[in-house]
């Protein structure tokens, strides 16, 4: 199977949908290959929906197996039909968009540097995760420049030795991997050409072969 994916010829899928490990959530005019490719490769029941009336889900929302934190500018329905799914934490106006500053799966999470203490100790007791403010390669919207499971994190190619030490303490668990790498020949905003849970992973179709190789290896899928 080929493991890339565009929406409408836009290599950034990871912009468009949000991935969990039995969901994703989709624009609702996404088209059906997009549902259906989505739906084979991460098995995974396809949502379509929007978040605040507007198809960039992937920057919105996010969340792991406690509940989805999502802006709280999301629309009633929106909300709903979210809630059918799971519990939800809604974001203030302070860095609403919650895809874009928080990364997380279901023992860790990263945000962006400049989150307030409050919000953190909120995210965390919500996910029931351990949280660091931190940033990779010098950019704070970490929801968007890494992506991570509950098996690895790959960040950007152009992360710090000291930024990935400080990951790796803050972690201290040796079954995750951590490595480095980019998504559509070159980008290193990982996480806006890049869907993956534990079963399987799609990249913006403008990833190399190289990239691919790189997926992979972090997220155990060699």
């Amino acid at each position: 199977m080929d493991q890339t994916l565009s929406l409408n010829g836009d290599p950034n899928i990871g912009v468009f949908a949000r991935v969990f490990e039995d969901l994703a959530f989709v624009p609702i005019d996404a088209p059906t290959e997009f549902r259906n490719k989505i739906a084979e490769a991460l098995e995974v029941e396809v949502v379509p929906t929007f978040i605040q009336g507007s198809s960039v889900i992937g920057l919105l929302l996010t969340g792991n197996s406690r509940g989805f934190v999502v802006s709280g500018l999301i629309q009633d329905a929106e909300l709903n039909l979210l809630q059918e799914y799971g519990d939800v934490l809604l974001l203030g106006e302070e860095m609403n968009a919650a895809g874009n500053v928080i990364l997380t799966n279901d023992s860790f999470a990263v945000v962006h540097p400049d989150m307030s203490s409050v919000m953190c100790d909120m995210v965390a007791d919500f996910l029931k995760v351990k949280i660091t403010p931190m940033s990779f390669a010098g950019v704070g919207t970490v929801g968007m420049s890494c992506a991570c499971t509950n098996a690895g994190f790959l960040l950007p190619a152009r992360s710090s030795p000291e930024e990935i030490e400080k990951l790796e303490s803050h972690i201290s668990n040796p079954d995750i991997a951590i490595g480095t790498g980019s998504v559509n020949m070159g980008s290193n905003l990982i996480g806006t050409g890049l869907l993956v849970n534990s079963k399987g992973y799609l990249a913006g179709n403008a990833t190399t072969g190289y990239e691919l190789g790189r997926i992979e290896d972090v997220f155990g899928f060699l």
